[in-house]
């Protein structure tokens, strides 16, 4: 994919895999929203979560896109290095909500839930390295 179709690709609703590294060099890999800027990938986080743990003893991570099976396949991957800001999670949280649910009654509980929180944290990946692949 060119610089363009990675943009319009990560920029549709779906699930990244973050993969962070264990203290013992081992891959962990677990899914989780985002949004894509066409230069940074943010996601959010609680602060007491194993993946800020594992980050802020190594920040280096990959998030891993792609699309379903039954289509033709399509995926994006980025390298990089996570920068964790106090500032920023929550709001990004909020935002992505009524994009990644489509049930008003989840939407509702889960804005409700959310906004009341003071734990969060911004997690964002600039990419150093980004591979992608269309058929």
């Amino acid at each position: 994919m060119n610089k363009s179709e990675i943009d319009n690709f990560l920029k549709k609703t779906r699930i990244a895999t973050l993969v962070t590294l264990n203290p013992d060099g081992s891959p962990n890999a677990l899914p989780l929203w985002y949004e894509w800027d066409s230069k940074i990938l943010r996601m959010f986080s609680s602060y007491e979560t194993g993946k800020i743990r594992r980050l802020t003893q190594d920040n280096r991570a990959c998030v891993s896109v792609h699309d379903p099976v039954g289509v033709a396949e399509a995926w994006v991957t980025i390298e990089g290095k996570v920068e964790l800001k106090n500032a920023g999670g929550r709001e990004l949280a909020l935002k992505l909500v009524p994009i990644y649910y489509s049930d008003k009654k989840k939407i509702s509980e889960t804005l409700d839930v959310w906004s009341k929180k003071s734990d969060w944290i911004l997690l964002e990946l600039t990419p150093t390295r980004i591979l992608s692949w269309q058929s």
